[in-house]
């Protein structure tokens, strides 16, 4: 009996240390546990570039930050819905809002970067004043950038639009313009490239400096730094708490970012914290 109760102790005993030795395994280490993956979607110029600046700072913190660069914004917040990636970087408030309003969809920005300002340009016309004399303008094709650009065609004294009307204005909130002026919209991306073919055109400051346009020395007109249109960090509601996503917002928010966009962008990028 002795020998039996002996056999089934050092038959438990051996059964512990097994499953000991198990939960050691499975356990991840201090270093192994930090290390997180973040996949930020963002638009080439300047989202990217941005980016790129804080990847070794995130490094430093244990995250490895990937970049996924999409040419077409529009996709940016259908693939951040869909779980194709964790964060974007591309869009401003209204934007967001809008997107949230007409999907269903509840994203969520967790930090303000940075205002690009819109501008309006040209190859044909040379002064903001000669703008009256346009007979097509192009403007971007989305709800609030096509505002926002009605907007400043209005603050230029090309158009006047309806008493109290903001960012989601459109062609038909227009009560005054010039005689034979058309206003037409093309997909943002394409602004850059209509110029040999337009008067003028309202083109976003991404699309413009990708365009190896100046905003501050090409446009004929430029939003000031009064633009509530700051371009936002956004990611799913649920990880608005992610450790990950809030490192990634605070990177984006330093002082060495802000001093990155001054000097890199020279006016045309301004920072928004």
């Amino acid at each position: 009996m002795k020998k039996i109760a002996v056999l089934v102790l050092a038959l438990l005993l051996t059964l512990g240390s097994i499953l000991t030795g198990c939960g050691r395994q499975q356990k991840a280490s201090p270093g192994e546990a930090a290390k997180k993956e973040i996949t930020v979607g963002a638009t080439a110029r300047p989202h990217a570039e941005i980016l790129e600046r804080i990847k070794p700072v995130l490094a430093q913190e244990g995250i490895t930050l990937n970049i996924k660069v999409f040419n077409d914004y529009a996709q940016l917040n259908p693939a951040l819905a869909d779980k194709q990636i964790d964060a974007n970087f591309f869009q401003h408030i209204p934007y967001l809002e809008d997107y949230n309003q007409k999907t269903g969809n509840k994203l969520v920005y967790i930090a303000k970067v940075h205002i690009e300002p819109m501008g309006i340009y040209s190859q044909k016309i040379k002064s903001a004043d000669e703008l009256k004399n346009a007979r097509t303008i192009a403007i971007p094709n989305d709800a609030t950038n096509g505002g926002r650009a009605l907007m400043l065609l209005a603050k230029a004294g090309v158009i006047k639009l309806k008493e109290g009307t903001g960012i989601m204005a459109t062609k038909n909130d227009i009560v005054e313009k010039p005689a034979g002026l058309t206003i037409q919209e093309l997909d943002a991306a394409m602004l850059p490239r209509s110029l040999t073919d337009v008067d003028a055109a309202v083109i976003n400051g991404n699309y413009a400096l990708e365009a190896k346009l100046n905003p501050v020395k090409d446009a004929l007109v430029l939003e000031d730094k009064s633009s509530p249109f700051a371009n936002v960090l956004v990611v799913r509601p649920e990880d608005k708490d992610n450790p990950a996503l809030k490192k990634l917002a605070e990177a984006l928010n330093t002082p060495e970012v802000k001093k990155f966009l001054e000097e890199q962008y020279q006016g045309a990028v301004i920072p928004a914290f």
